[in-house]
Order: C-alpha cells, then sequence, then structure tokens
C-alpha cells in the first residue's frame, strides 16, 4: 500500500545574511496581517507573498507551504514570549518568592496580551500546524526558567520548585487563554492580572517561611 507523504512543516532554510533576515521578517510579519485579515482558510502563500513585497519563489526557499508559515509565526511568537520569561527570571534571582511572582506574572501577561488579536488567531492555527509540539517545547523552556529562579530565593521555599512552577505555569498559561478566547476587556484584563498576582502570591507565601500576609 503506498504511504502518505509527510507534510514539511520545518523552514527550507534559514537565513543567514542581514538581507534574508528581513526578508523572512517581513514574510512572516505579512502572514500575520494576512491571516487577520482574511482568516486561515482563505491565506495563500500567493497572497502572504504579495503582501510582504516578495516573489512566490522567494518565499519558497524559506517556506515549502501555507502551513510551514503558520507554524514559523506561531513559534516566533511563543519564542518571544519565553524570551521575556527567561529575562525577568534572571532578573528576579536572589529576591523574594513575592517579587518574583508578581515581575513574572507582569512580564508574562505584557507578552501574551502585547498584541491580543494576533494570539488568538495563532490559537485558532495551533491545532493545524502541530502547535501543541511547539508548546511543549516552550513551556518546558518556561518552567526551566522559572525553577532556575525560584532556587535563588532569598527566603527559604518549604515546597519543590519544581512543583511550585508547574503551579505558576498552569494558572498563568490558564487565565491568559481564558482572556484571550473570552475577549475580555482590556480594563477586566488588568483586573484579572492583579487577582492572578494575589493569588500566586498568596501560593508561594504558603510555600516559603515567610508568614502570610
Amino acid at each position: 500500500m503506498p504511504q502518505h507523504a509527510q507534510v514539511v512543516l520545518e523552514p527550507r532554510k534559514s537565513p543567514v545574511q542581514a538581507r534574508s533576515a528581513a526578508s523572512v521578517d517581513a514574510i512572516l510579519e505579512a502572514t500575520i496581517q494576512v491571516l487577520l485579515s482574511i482568516g486561515k482558510e482563505q491565506l495563500t502563500t500567493t497572497k502572504v507573498a504579495l503582501r510582504a513585497g516578495v516573489s512566490v519563489g522567494t518565499l519558497y526557499q524559506y517556506f515549502p507551504n501555507k502551513s510551514s508559515l503558520l507554524q514559523a509565526v506561531l513559534r516566533r511568537h511563543l519564542t518571544e514570549v519565553g524570551d521575556a520569561v527567561e529575562r525577568v527570571c534572571k532578573e528576579q534571582k536572589g529576591r523574594t518568592p513575592r517579587q518574583m511572582v508578581t515581575a513574572l506574572i507582569n512580564t508574562f501577561m505584557q507578552a501574551k496580551m502585547r498584541d491580543a488579536k494576533t494570539s488568538v488567531a495563532l490559537y485558532s492555527v495551533s491545532s493545524d500546524v502541530d502547535g501543541a509540539k511547539i508548546v511543549q517545547q516552550m513551556g518546558t523552556r518556561f518552567h526551566k526558567a522559572v525553577v532556575r529562579m525560584l532556587t535563588t530565593s532569598c527566603e527559604s521555599l518549604t515546597s519543590d520548585p519544581q512543583l511550585i512552577a508547574s503551579m505558576l505555569q498552569g494558572a498563568m498559561v490558564g487565565i491568559s487563554r481564558r482572556i484571550l478566547e473570552s475577549g475580555v476587556a482590556e480594563g477586566q484584563r488588568e483586573i484579572l492580572q492583579q487577582e492572578l498576582i494575589f493569588v500566586a502570591c498568596a501560593y508561594v507565601d504558603a510555600c516559603s517561611a515567610r508568614p502570610a500576609i
């Protein structure tokens, strides 16, 4: 029985020169613009190339098909969030658990909500481009960064940093997704973010030697 060809999602090659990198950035930005304007069903490589101001041939040098384009923009978005989390975790080393989780939540939510419409659109294409695998990879990176930060706490933790990181990650991802998918107004987002910080601080108080306030 003939085997079905596996759909290629990975980019054909990585940009190595400034001009090539600029072309890829333009293509990925155009992909987001087309996705937001006409949706994933109507998005085509031709429309993306036209929006990016490049030839279809140039686009195909880096992305063999529509799915690889969508996967690339999803990966870029999650990488940006991961970069922000790793950066704040490094900055917060040696501080109190409360300071750590407050800065972590504020940074994570800012990264996710910077362009809420794009985040929502990328959720809609995730299942079509093996998004679960990318999310898992980025989730692992997120978890490791938080664990490394927690282990430097200036207040002793009475719970396993691995467990604390998992609980914080689950709460943050869950609340951010709820906000994005339910179309919560911007003012309400701020309220939910502050409530999340309140809950997280109470939780880390309970997981440390510091008495809860």
